[in-house]
This record gives structure tokens, C-alpha cells and sequence, in this order.
């Protein structure tokens, strides 16, 4: 999926300007949008804000209970595992079609080849 990967990479982009992989994980669990990150992250103006890594870990708690703990990967990583993980189902769909060939079986059905496909009489050897 290309807007999958393009998400990921506005995540990427965010995290090169502003924060950890902690709390970049914990911004993409709360729904932030990366690209306004930017905006909450302006204490030389408005100094009676929280600090944006702060404030992210303030509104993840709040919301589930619980600090982010362990070791977070990051956003390169994760998009990694997911294009394993999507490669290997793929070609475990490739193999599990490719053992279940369709059979012929009434006499006036085309033939199937190695690959699956129909041939004809004429393209028969």
C-alpha cells in the first residue's frame, strides 16, 4: 500500500524534527497527525506550555493508564517487519495456489497446462 508507506514516512519526518521513537509510538497511539506536531511543539512562543515530549506522555497516560514501557522500535523498523510479514503471506498465497491446481474432469473441458491455464487442442503437443 503506498499511502501506508507514505504515512509512515510523514511519522518518519516527524520524529527527525521533534521526539523519540517513545514518543512518536505514543503520538501515533493517540491518533495525533504527525504533521501538526509542530504547532504543539511551540514553547518559544508560548512558554506556558507543556514541552511536546511531556505533553505526549501526559495524554497517553491519561488515556490508557499506563506509561509506554520496554523498548519501542522505530518507525524504520516497523515498516520493515511489516514488508516481511506482507512478502511472506504473498508468497505463501503464491504457494498455496500454485499446489491446488484445478482439474479437468468432464471429456469437453480444456486441458490444463503445469501453470494452470487452459490449452487448446491445437497448442496441445
Amino acid at each position: 500500500m503506498a499511502s501506508k508507506e507514505q504515512g509512515m514516512q510523514e511519522w518518519i519526518a516527524a520524529r527527525k524534527r521533534h521526539h523519540s521513537h517513545a514518543q512518536l509510538q505514543m503520538a501515533r497511539e493517540l491518533g495525533m497527525n504527525p504533521n501538526r506536531l509542530g504547532g504543539l511543539d511551540n514553547r518559544a512562543r508560548d512558554p506556558w506550555k507543556m514541552p511536546l515530549p511531556r505533553f505526549i506522555e501526559h495524554l497517553y497516560e491519561k488515556r490508557f493508564g499506563r506509561v509506554l514501557g520496554g523498548e519501542v522500535p522505530s518507525v524504520e523498523v516497523r515498516l520493515g517487519a511489516i514488508a516481511r510479514t506482507k512478502e511472506a503471506r504473498r508468497l505463501e498465497r503464491r504457494a498455496s495456489r500454485g499446489s491446488v491446481l484445478p482439474q479437468a474432469t468432464s471429456p469437453g473441458s480444456p486441458e490444463l497446462d503445469a501453470a494452470g491455464k487452459a490449452t487448446s487442442a491445437r497448442e496441445r503437443p
